[in-house]
């Protein structure tokens, strides 16, 4: 059987994304999940979504990494759904959906979609980098000439140490530009591999520069691989709120596939 996709992208970070407000995708069929996302044998993307039913908000949002598993909130998969729910009819400019880690607010303004990310009240500063949770879990280092890092290697030996190997984490280099501009590079758990952009990598960096002072400003622009992101936030103590993921969402193309 032939079912419809449509496939995203936000500052490069890719995704496979599917209307399954009917339950027409088997959620748990991890195998299916990976070939999809395989660039080789399937679609190609960093990660499936799936945009299901909510009985309270839009909408549902359940994000898989590129290897079939579940995982945690994807930022920029979160502004790519949005852009996918305005074009299905499903929302306007604005939405409030539900992810892995709670409720968000969206919103569209011309090309530019803003996700509204969790308040973070817990930043840990060890000697050698930041550790915080975005939705997802991140280690922020910063660094020297990052354009040319072997990122997959660095990050690839941090991922895999013995502090995170169990449950993985996602790793950022960083190196300051300015007070307002930090370009960024970032490897992913899940799929084991540098990613173009990560939206909550990007927002983990934002913060982190915040907090161990590399910048005053609480509007941030990231620089990464796919393009800029921006992030604003408002500190209260050693707490962020009201904290938003800025850029660009498009839909690459539509298609059918079979399965």
């Amino acid at each position: 059987m032939k079912h419809t996709f449509y496939k995203y992208q936000g500052t490069g970070n890719d995704f496979v994304i599917i209307d399954n407000r009917q339950n027409s995708f088997d959620r748990t069929n991890t195998k299916l999940i990976a070939h999809l996302c395989d660039r080789r044998f399937g679609i190609g993307a960093d990660g499936l979504i799936l945009l299901e039913n909510h009985d309270k908000v839009d909408f549902k949002m359940l994000y898989f990494n590129a290897d079939g598993n579940e995982s945690s909130l994807c930022g920029n998969g979160g502004r790519c759904i949005t852009a996918l729910a305005k074009f299905l009819g499903i929302i306007n400019n604005k939405a409030t959906f539900e992810a892995v880690d709670g409720f968000h607010k969206s919103i569209i303004e011309n090309n530019v979609i803003k996700l509204q990310m969790k308040d973070i009240d817990q930043i840990n500063n060890y000697a050698t980098h930041v550790f915080l949770d975005t939705g997802s879990p991140h280690y922020v280092t910063m660094s020297q000439k990052i354009e040319d890092l072997d990122v997959k290697q660095e990050g690839s030996k941090i991922r895999y140490s013995q502090d995170y190997k169990e449950e993985g984490i996602n790793v950022n280099f960083v190196e300051k530009i300015n007070d307002e501009v930090f370009a960024m590079r970032t490897y992913e758990r899940g799929v084991e591999d540098e990613t173009l952009s990560c939206g909550t990598g990007v927002t983990a960096v934002a913060l982190a520069m915040n907090y161990i002072g590399e910048t005053e400003k609480n509007l941030i622009t990231l620089q990464t691989k796919g393009g800029d992101l921006q992030v604003s936030f408002d500190k209260q103590g050693d707490s962020y709120v009201n904290v938003w993921l800025i850029g660009p969402a498009t839909q690459v193309y539509k298609g059918e596939i079979e399965w």
